[in-house]
């Protein structure tokens, strides 16, 4: 186990061209779906915590519903509407970054919008009041509400980011995990290890959870802050 460790740290540090070719897949899946999550969440997520209208309990029960999805059945509805018997067949993304990313995005954007929810319903009506009192214009009103989500807007993105470079079986489902092509950290140490190639397997696992440390500490500093 040691000497695997010690392998899977100097595999690491030589820039292994496989190494980096998976960290580079992964992180264009990550962060792409990460950030489109975060635009079409965070307007999503406002206006169910902000405002009131028929329907929005069930849009909010709903969405609470998908934030619980399993990955592995978001994999298998893009699997079957993508695959040759499918009715997006012929756009030819199955086993594709950009169907991984599409599924990703799907994945983890209800989590940002139920973040948002939650956090806005709790300051939205003394915020309106507050608003309506200084005689703020409905513009300046939704300005004055995305000031007080930034921060939450952050750890949003966060919490979106970490679900995404986490996940592993909507991706697997979709990419296939293909050498060179949609090989991403977790399918990769899940199929380096079953080979038994514990080295690769470990160095991943070694990035993997050092990021997932850094963005725990980004994001409890971030709360930190937003509690002031």
């Amino acid at each position: 186990m040691g000497s695997s460790i010690q392998k899977a740290i100097e595999l690491i540090l030589s820039g292994d061209s496989e190494l980096l070719n998976i960290l580079s897949t992964t992180a264009r899946v990550s962060l792409t779906s990460s950030v489109l999550a975060l635009l079409i969440g965070t307007p999503l997520g406002m206006l169910l915590g902000a405002c009131r209208f028929p329907g929005r309990n069930a849009l909010v029960v709903l969405n609470r519903t998908l934030m619980g999805m399993p990955p592995v059945v978001c994999g298998l509805l893009f699997y079957m509407l993508f695959s040759g018997v499918g009715p997006f067949r012929h756009l030819k993304l199955l086993f594709t970054v950009r169907l991984m990313i599409l599924a990703q995005v799907v994945l983890i954007t209800p989590i940002v919008v139920g973040s948002m929810e939650t956090y806005v319903a709790g300051i939205a009506p003394p915020l309106r009041e507050t608003a309506r009192g200084l005689g703020f214009s409905p513009v300046r009103r939704f300005l004055l509400l995305v000031n007080e989500c930034v921060y939450p807007i952050f750890s949003s993105y966060l919490l979106a980011f970490a679900r995404a470079i986490a996940e592993v079986g909507a991706v697997s489902m979709v990419g296939g995990a293909i050498a060179w092509k949609t090989n991403v950290m977790t399918t990769a140490i899940m199929q380096y290890t079953n080979r038994g190639n514990f080295t690769l397997g470990i160095a991943l696992g070694i990035i993997l959870l050092s990021l997932s440390l850094i963005v725990n500490i980004i994001l409890s500093v971030s709360q930190r802050r937003l509690s002031r």
